[in-house]
């Protein structure tokens, strides 16, 4: 498994089709997934720290998990399969562990409210992963326009039937 941090949550133009970029956390791959509104929104949310009244989906979730007992230890993309994304949260309670089935956006949305490490299986980065590479002078001005106009030019070239929603 790679270490992946979220990097950006963006929609895509002219399709309007939100896509979240997962950036290996000691490498220069990427990984593009398009995603639905709704879970942009969500995971966007919780990457701004907006609290509302009432606990949304995913803060009930992790509200659940706590109550019961459960920690979050992270989440893995694990696979492409007929266009359609895979993940798993993996879950421990005491010497338990325990894995359940989700969407990817679900996951990230909810490593993010609980501090979850998010990973990529090894076997789907290589086959699905984009490479990004970023200048080596970080502190300089424009580093981050670099890496938006790479992956522009990645976004050019998919559509987002190449991926699921």
């Amino acid at each position: 498994m790679v270490e992946m941090h979220l990097s950006a949550v963006r929609v895509e133009y002219p399709t309007n089709t939100p896509i979240l970029l997962l950036q290996e956390a000691t490498g220069d791959r990427a990984l593009p997934i398009y995603i639905g509104r709704p879970e942009a929104e969500a995971i966007a949310t919780a990457l701004q720290g907006v609290v509302t009244k009432r606990p949304m989906t995913h803060d009930l979730m992790r509200d659940v998990l706590t109550e019961v007992g459960l920690v979050l230890d992270h989440v893995v993309i694990t696979e492409l399969k007929d266009q359609t994304f895979y993940a798993e949260l993996r879950l421990r309670r005491g010497g338990s562990n325990y894995v359940v089935s989700a969407r990817p956006s679900d996951a990230i949305a909810l490593a993010i409210r609980a501090g979850a490490t998010i990973y990529a299986e090894e076997a789907l980065l290589d086959a699905e992963g984009i490479v990004i590479t970023q200048r080596e002078d970080l502190d300089e001005p424009g580093e981050g326009e670099e890496l938006v106009a790479q992956f522009h030019e990645f976004i050019e070239g998919v559509r987002p039937e190449d991926f699921d929603k």
